[in-house]
């Protein structure tokens, strides 16, 4: 990131390359949609470059990078909710499965993966993506703290409150 506030524009080929894949990754667990996840993706660099020249390196950059995505995410779902509609129904299930294991494995392993996502799904934003930074990003609490705008302890709390908030609902399930 260095290299492109200081006026290399080669280098956010560098940064697309290495952070893309964990990017969209977050933000379709953050909008559940793949078409969003990658076009909030693709809005995340434009906002990069954008600002390259305002990039101060004070925090990790993955913290300065989340915190674009979680910023778009959750204006793309404030949206959402003033402009409803019904949208595709799109399964990772199948993609997520082991293609080598038993049709029996497959279908039980596409099942818990759906039961964990909607569990997640119904989470509260702000506990949503406390988790999501911590489990799938693997933030520690002082930079989902960057990234969400709060003290490290209140992050502590959420991941604490959302992990309870999964063991009720997946426990009621089975």
């Amino acid at each position: 990131m260095s290299l492109l506030a200081g006026g290399d524009d080669l280098a956010l080929n560098t940064l697309v390359t290495r952070w893309r894949e964990r990017l969209a990754a977050f933000l379709y667990r953050m909008t559940h949609d793949r078409c969003t996840a990658l076009d909030l993706t693709q809005e995340t660099f434009v906002r990069l470059y954008r600002s390259r020249s305002r990039y101060q390196p004070t925090a990790a950059f993955p913290s300065y990078l989340f915190t674009i995505a979680a910023n778009l995410a959750r204006d793309h779902a404030r949206w959402r909710s003033r402009h409803p509609s019904v949208p595709l129904d799109e399964s990772t299930a199948a993609l997520l499965a082991d293609s080598a294991a038993s049709p029996d494995a497959s279908a039980a392993q596409r099942e818990e993966v759906a039961a964990v996502e909607a569990a997640i799904a119904k989470l509260p934003t702000d506990l949503r993506e406390a988790i999501l930074l911590f489990v799938y990003e693997d933030l520690g609490y002082s930079e989902i703290a960057t990234i969400t705008k709060c003290s490290p302890k209140a992050v502590e709390t959420r991941i604490y409150r959302a992990r309870q908030l999964l063991k009720q609902s997946l426990g009621e399930r089975g």
